[in-house]
């Protein structure tokens, strides 16, 4: 499993650097668009918990034009209307079988087809700004690396669960471990921007967010992994294979896309001259 896992990583990091350094932007839109309409399949039709198709047709398709929405800008008008649209249809199917479409199945689809993708495609607006090509590796610095360092710590010293209940295998020490991972990781991310590539970096607000990046990856992951105690999982789905599927993967980057654009705005860890 383990060997699985490090060839799929091997094999799917350098395409997917490939795809958000190299090719056109709307690319990285589309992928990730792609990405997010698995992700509603996934909580709502692999969970069981809402598994009628039109329903789930609804979301995967909201869940990819989110993307795009927010490549071209996430014009307000544009965003207001295909809620409207998306909401109309969910509310239509209530409507015609009140029975078997409860409301609580119209939330989920909501959360999977609106909430969700918004969170992700953090990640398709900080591309699309300026020096997107560079601020695009900050979420992917902070998420896999603070992923990793946990993994290694908890192997190595690991002895104080964090989560029990919902992630057994995490520990306190594995969590510091990948904080101090992150935290280093943005550090040295700075310091090649200031000195392969000239731009004004600041050192204490890479600290800042190698601390945040990192409690926020391990909050995505127990998000969906409470979930999939919930509803009696093991994974998300297959797609990738020995990291499940897209949301076994990706979950911590829900939180991390989101945080690392806001903190952009609040705290510019890189500046162009």
């Amino acid at each position: 499993m383990m060997s699985t896992r490090i060839i799929t990583a091997a094999v799917l990091l350098p395409l997917l650097l490939l795809m958000v350094l190299v090719l056109p932007k709307i690319f990285t839109a589309i992928l990730f668009g792609v990405m997010s309409a698995f992700a509603a399949y996934e909580l709502l039709y692999s969970t069981e918990l809402v598994r009628q198709p039109r329903l789930v047709a609804y979301s995967m398709v909201a869940a990819f034009l989110v993307n795009l929405w927010s490549y071209f800008g996430s014009p307000e008008s544009w965003g207001m209307l295909g809620a409207l649209v998306f909401t109309t249809l969910l509310f239509g199917e209530m409507m015609a079988s009140h029975v078997k479409v409860r409301f609580e199945k119209v939330a989920l689809c909501l959360a999977a087809g609106l909430l969700l993708p918004f969170l992700l495609s953090g990640l398709v607006r900080i591309h699309a700004g300026k020096y997107g090509r560079y601020l695009i590796l900050i979420p992917f610095v902070l998420a896999f690396l603070s992923d990793t360092g946990a993994y290694f710590a908890g192997r190595a010293f690991g002895s104080h669960k964090l989560s029990p209940v919902i992630s057994p295998n995490k520990t306190v020490e594995g969590a510091v471990g990948g904080v101090l991972t992150a935290m280093l990781g943005m550090v040295v991310y700075t310091l090649i921007m200031q000195v392969g590539f000239q731009f004004k970096v600041n050192y204490m607000f890479a600290l800042v967010y190698g601390l945040l990046g990192s409690l926020g990856a391990i909050l995505g992951d127990l998000w969906f992994s409470v979930i999939k105690r919930q509803t009696g999982i093991k994974d998300y789905g297959n797609l990738i294979p020995g990291h499940g599927g897209i949301l076994d993967r990706f979950d911590s980057m829900m939180v991390v896309g989101p945080l690392t654009e806001a903190l952009l705005l609040l705290l510019p860890v890189v500046v162009g001259e």
